[in-house]
C-alpha cells in the first residue's frame, strides 16, 4: 500500500450525523436490556456519591468540630461502609453487564456482517481483498465496542448524576451551585468542537488499517511468488511504509483524545479551585455572599468533596468521546464497503427468475433442470469487448453438453455465468426448476489449508467416511491419495500446495460428486490426466450424469465422445 493511498479524501457523508447516531444506537437492540441495567447501576452508584460525601462531612463535623462521643459516630461509620460496598457492587454489576452486552453484540454483528458479505454473491466477493473484508469483522466491529460499553454509559451518567449533584449544591450553598452551573456547559461545547475532527481522524485510521490488513494478507498468500522473483526487500519496504502511515494516523486519533481529556481536566480543576477559593475566603471572613450564618466545616467539606465528583462523569465522557468518533467512523466504513456499486447480484444473472442456490445444504430440487440462455452478453471488468455476445442456448433436462472452442472463446465465462459467478451485461439465464441444486468444478479450484477430507466436506459438511470414500473413488482421488502418508486425512497447503493441477481438479470433481447437484458444471475436469485416469474419470462422469444435466468445457477428444451433444463457441463469444 502506498502511504499516499491512506491519505486520499474520505467519501462525503450521505446522511446527517444525527441519522448516523440513530443507526449506531439501533445496532444495540439485541442487548438493550443489559445496557439499560448497566446504565442504571452506573447512575445509582453516582447518586450514592452524594450520600457518601455527606456521611464523610458529617463524621468530620461531629468528630473534629463538635467533639461528639465516638460511640455516637458508629451509625454514620456503618452507613459509610454500607454506601461504599453498595457503590462497589453497583459498579461491578454495571461493568459485567456492559461487558456481557459488548461480547454478545460483537458476536451478533460479526454473524450479520458475515451473512451480508456472503449474500453479496461471487461477482462482488471476487473483486474484494479478503484481508480488507476480514478487517470489517475484526477491527471495525471492535471499534464499536467502546461506544456501547463506554460512551453510552458515560452519556447517561452525565445526564443524570451531575444534575442531582447540582440540585443538592443549590440547596446547601446557592453560590457554589451557581459556580457549578456556569462551568457545566464548557464540557459539551468543547467535546462538540473536538468531535468535528475526531471522526475524520478515526475514519482515516480505520481505512489505513483495513488497507494494510488487505495488503499484508495478499502478500502472505503470494509469499512463494515474491521469493521466486526476488521482490522480498521491495515488499518489506512497502509494508514498512504502510505501517508508518498507520502509526501516524493512530497517533493523530490519540492526540485528539488526549487533547479532549486534558482541556476538560483543566477546566474542571480551575472550577474546583474557584469553589475552594470561595469557601476559603468565606471561612476567613474576606467574603460574605450568604448574608446569614457562616458555613460550617462539614458543609464546606461536603461541597469540596462534591465538586470533583460533579465533573468526574464529564471527564469520563470526554475519555470515551473518541470511542464515539471511532464507532461512527467504523459504521460508515462498514456501510461504505458493503454499499459499493457492484452491479447485478447473482440472482439478477438469471434474469430474476431463478436465483441459484448458494448453500450446499439448502432444500433444493433433485430433478434434472433445463437451462435456457436468452441473448446473454458478459463483459469482464475493464475489458473493451464482450466475452460472450448475444448468446442463445437451450439445454434440455438430463442432457450432457460438451463446450468446445479455442482459448479465449468464453467457455469458462459461460460456465461462471450459469453458476452465477458473473453478472450479465444483458440477456437472462433461466434454470427450471428454479430451485435446482447447482455444482461447479472450476478450472482452477480453490483448496483450503487442511486435509483432503476437510476440503471435500465443504460440499457436504455432514458427509460420513463412506460417502467421502465413494466420491473420492469416483473422481479417481484415491489413485494418488493412497500414496500419501495419511490418505484422505493428509494435510495440504492453501490453494492445494503440494498437489499437481490434475490432482487438484480431481479433488474439485470429488467435491462436486459429494454435493450431488442436479446441474453440474465442469471446466476441463480431465486436463493434465494420463489417458488411463482420464478414461476412468469420464466413465465416472457418464455414470454420474444419469438423471442430471451436465455441462462440461473441454478440449479432450475422449470427453467429446462421452458427451451427448457438442456446442462450439467462436472467437467472438457466440455459437458457431
Amino acid at each position: 500500500m502506498d502511504p499516499a493511498d491512506a491519505a486520499e479524501p474520505l467519501p462525503q457523508a450521505s446522511v446527517s450525523r444525527a441519522a448516523q447516531i440513530r443507526r449506531l444506537d439501533a445496532l444495540a437492540a439485541p442487548v438493550r436490556g443489559r445496557l439499560r441495567v448497566a446504565g442504571g447501576c452506573t447512575v445509582a452508584a453516582g447518586w450514592l456519591l452524594i450520600a457518601q460525601a455527606a456521611l464523610v462531612a458529617l463524621l468530620v463535623q461531629r468528630g473534629l468540630v463538635e467533639r461528639a462521643d465516638p460511640t455516637t459516630l458508629v451509625p454514620a461509620l456503618l452507613g459509610l461502609v454500607a454506601v461504599g460496598l453498595a457503590r462497589a457492587g453497583l459498579l461491578l454489576s454495571a461493568r459485567r453487564c456492559a461487558d456481557d452486552a459488548g461480547t454478545a453484540l460483537r458476536a451478533t454483528l460479526r454473524r450479520t456482517l458475515a451473512a451480508r458479505v456472503l449474500g453479496r454473491g461471487a461477482p462482488w466477493l471476487r473483486r474484494q481483498r479478503s484481508g480488507g473484508l476480514s478487517e470489517l469483522t475484526a477491527t471495525h466491529v471492535d471499534a464499536l465496542d467502546g461506544y456501547f460499553g463506554g460512551y453510552l454509559l458515560a452519556r447517561l451518567e452525565v445526564m443524570l448524576v451531575p444534575l442531582a449533584m447540582l440540585v443538592v449544591a443549590f440547596l446547601v450553598e446557592p453560590v457554589v451551585g451557581a459556580l457549578l452551573l456556569v462551568t457545566m456547559p464548557l464540557a459539551p461545547i468543547f467535546m462538540m468542537l473536538v468531535g468535528f475532527g475526531a471522526q475524520a481522524a478515526s475514519q482515516r485510521q480505520l481505512r489505513a488499517l483495513s488497507r494494510m490488513g488487505g495488503h499484508f494478507a495478499d502478500r502472505l498468500r503470494g509469499l512463494g511468488l515474491i521469493r521466486l522473483y526476488g521482490r522480498g526487500d521491495a515488499e518489506l519496504a512497502g509494508i514498512l511504509a504502510a505501517a508508518e502511515g498507520l502509526r501516524e494516523r493512530s497517533l493523530k486519533v490519540l492526540r485528539i483524545a488526549f487533547l479532549s481529556s486534558a482541556v476538560l481536566e483543566f477546566f474542571a480543576s480551575v472550577s474546583v479551585a474557584v469553589i475552594a477559593l470561595y469557601l476559603g475566603m468565606s471561612y476567613l471572613g474576606m467574603i460574605d455572599l450568604r448574608g446569614g450564618a457562616p458555613l460550617t466545616l462539614g458543609t464546606g467539606l461536603f461541597l469540596l468533596l462534591l465538586a470533583p465528583e460533579f465533573y468526574a462523569p464529564m471527564r469520563r465522557l470526554a475519555a470515551h468521546y473518541h470511542d464515539r468518533a471511532s464507532a461512527l467512523a467504523a459504521l460508515e466504513e462498514i456501510e461504505h464497503a458493503l454499499a459499493d456499486d457492484v452491479g447485478p447480484e447473482p440472482a439478477d444473472a438469471t434474469g430474476g427468475d431463478s436465483p441459484i442456490p448458494s448453500t450446499p445444504m439448502a432444500a433444493t430440487s433433485t430433478a434434472a433442470p433445463a437451462v435456457m440462455l436468452h441473448g446473454i452478453s458478459v463483459r469482464h471488468a475493464g475489458a473493451a469487448n464482450d466475452a460472450l455476445c448475444a448468446l442463445d442456448l437451450q439445454i434440455a433436462p438430463g442432457e450432457f453438453i460438451a463446450l468446445v472452442g479455442g482459448s479465449g472463446s468464453g467457455k469458462s465465462t459461460l460456465l461462471e455465468a450459469i453458476a452465477g459467478w458473473l453478472p450479465l451485461r444483458e440477456g437472462r439465464i433461466v434454470i427450471a426448476p428454479h430451485d435446482a441444486r447447482v455444482g461447479y468444478a472450476p478450472q482452477r479450484p480453490y483448496l483450503f489449508h487442511g486435509s483432503i477430507a476437510d476440503n471435500l466436506r465443504i460440499a457436504r459438511p455432514d458427509a460420513d467416511q463412506a460417502s467421502l470414500q465413494a466420491a473420492a473413488e469416483a473422481a479417481q482421488v484415491m489413485r494418488f491419495a493412497t500414496r500419501l502418508p495419511d490418505g484422505l486425512d493428509t494435510v495440504i497447503g492453501e490453494r492445494g500446495f503440494g498437489l499437481s493441477g490434475g490432482e487438484a481438479r480431481r479433488i474439485a470433481l470429488a467435491r462436486l460428486f459429494l454435493r450431488d447437484p442436479a446441474l453440474a458444471l465442469l471446466d476441463e475436469p480431465t486436463a493434465f490426466l494420463d489417458p488411463e485416469t482420464e478414461r476412468a474419470v469420464l466413465d465416472a462422469l457418464v455414470a454420474f450424469a444419469r438423471g442430471r444435466t451436465l455441462i462440461m468445457a473441454t478440449h479432450s477428444d475422449a470427453a467429446l465422445e462421452a458427451a451427448g451433444r457438442v456446442v462450439t463457441l467462436d472467437a467472438a463469444g457466440g455459437l458457431r
